[in-house]
């Protein structure tokens, strides 16, 4: 009872929030009266935009999404103007509060990292390369990714995870030269896999400490913002190569759900270009004094 609770809080402030983001003049709305008592668009509003009863929409933003079908959400997707990450995250959630055998029906995730993987990454040697799973760990990385998430990898906990990096280390502040969006981004992504997978204790247990040990980071988290994390840029500041400007695409393996590759990259001839081969340098040094020889984060 407990969880069903606590799902249909999670319903009701994701809708609630989505819906007072958007005024009536951006969805084509006549505004009718200078005094709104709510903030964006009413829920009969809404309604009509999905094309549901007001009585059925009032339902769902009270947290019941038992039995809505796809075209269902779909539509209130299109009223609210969601995004693809939100879309899917309104579909995760509405997966949780009808399990149906179609809608539980979904692929195990990857328990570690495969030889085949480890590979992969080892051939990558001109920039970059590390694995996570949905909780942000970081699993493997090949000698450059290493290097690079040095100050990451200062912490003594195995795996590294990114999240207790940003919101938990003092030094997180000085290596991403845009703290607060590497914080939007990774508070986003973390309520995108709790609705995604609901059940995950070790997701839940790393929620529960960001919260108790970060207000940033309740903040971000009460703010119901999901997100994709596929490609973009990063401008970091390393401690011994100095500013990067990194380009980074992240990909999925269809044979290892829940592990995602990113890899980082920056045009020939530019400064992080000559960084990143400075880098390398400073790399191969470090993992000369490292014991034992060729250890990996997350072994």
């Amino acid at each position: 009872m407990e969880n069903m609770d606590h799902h249909r809080v999670q319903v009701r402030e994701f809708l609630t929030s989505r819906r007072a983001r958007i005024t009536p003049e951006q969805a084509g709305l006549p505004a009718y009266g200078g005094n709104r008592r709510v903030a964006g668009l009413r829920r009969e509003e809404v309604a009509l935009l999905a094309g549901m009863s007001i009585d059925y929409y009032v339902r769902m933003e009270r947290g019941n999404l038992a039995g809505a079908s796809d075209a269902v959400l779909d539509n209130l997707a299109r009223a609210l103007q969601l995004d693809d990450a939100e879309r899917a995250h309104l579909f995760d959630l509405a997966r949780a509060a009808t399990p149906t055998p179609a809608r539980r029906r979904r692929a195990k995730p990857a328990t570690g990292i495969t030889p085949g993987l480890r590979q992969l990454l080892d051939i990558i040697t001109d920039g970059p390369a590390w694995i996570r799973n949905a909780r942000h760990d970081m699993l493997a990385a090949n000698h450059l990714a290493r290097a690079l998430y040095a100050p990451m990898l200062a912490d003594p906990r195995r795996p590294a995870n990114s999240a207790r990096f940003i919101y938990l280390d003092p030094a997180a502040r000085e290596f991403f030269e845009d703290w607060d969006r590497a914080a939007d981004d990774i508070a986003a992504m973390l309520r995108s896999e709790a609705g995604h997978n609901p059940h995950d204790r070790q997701l839940i247990e790393l929620i529960g400490e960001l919260s108790t040990r970060s207000e940033e980071f309740r903040t971000r988290w009460a703010a119901h913002n999901v997100r994709f994390h596929r490609t973009g840029h990063k401008n970091l500041h390393h401690p011994e190569v100095g500013r990067l400007e990194l380009d980074f695409e992240a990909m999925e393996f269809p044979a290892h759900p829940g592990l995602t590759l990113l890899v980082y990259t920056a045009p020939a001839d530019t400064p992080t270009a000559d960084a990143l081969r400075l880098l390398s340098t400073w790399a191969a040094t470090l993992e000369r004094s490292e014991q034992p020889a060729g250890h990996t984060p997350g072994e």
